[in-house]
């Protein structure tokens, strides 16, 4: 069994309805318990800044199915609920992102595992920390609340807030 954080987003239409449904979702995945959730945070957008907030959340799961299948499981999920691709770091209804993987480093042209922006992301950052402070980042150990205190004092925590 691996323990694996998820990141769910959505910025259109009922945002935190969309996490809930993916969540029913998620829930329904043969071979993956969700263990914990964190609080949902509603967030500005990062990378393509000229679009609605977003509302934000990591699950914290336990699974048996390897990354890509549920890597696949995810992406299944999100063409359901009307997911389009349309650019990077566009509007959607839903993005679900394997954050990380137990302890594996995973470096594949479909999957990169630590995600590679998390570190720099807030509503990903405050999320995990609410929901497993103690967590050491696989490639190097580095602690996560070193990489939050490094984000906060950088950004400050302007443009998320829980709700």
């Amino acid at each position: 069994m691996k323990n694996v954080y998820i990141g769910l987003g959505s910025n259109l239409g009922d945002k935190s309805g969309q996490l809930q449904t993916a969540r029913k979702m998620i829930d329904k995945i043969r071979d993956l318990e969700v263990t914990r959730a964190s609080s949902l945070y509603l967030t500005s957008p990062w990378g393509n800044t000229e679009q609605e907030d977003f509302v934000n959340q990591v699950i914290e799961a336990r699974t048996r199915l390897p990354a890509m299948e549920l890597l696949y499981k995810l992406q299944e999920i999100e063409i359901k609920m009307g997911r389009q691709r349309n650019g990077r770091w566009g509007p959607r209804t839903i993005d679900l992102d394997i954050l990380l993987y137990g302890d594996e480093t995973i470096d594949l042209k479909d999957l990169k595992v630590p995600h590679p922006h998390m570190r720099k992301r807030l509503f990903v950052l405050i999320p995990l920390h609410e929901i497993n402070p103690e967590l050491v980042f696989p490639e190097d150990g580095v602690k996560l609340e070193e990489v939050l205190i490094n984000a906060l004092d950088r950004e400050g925590n302007r443009g998320i807030r829980k709700i």
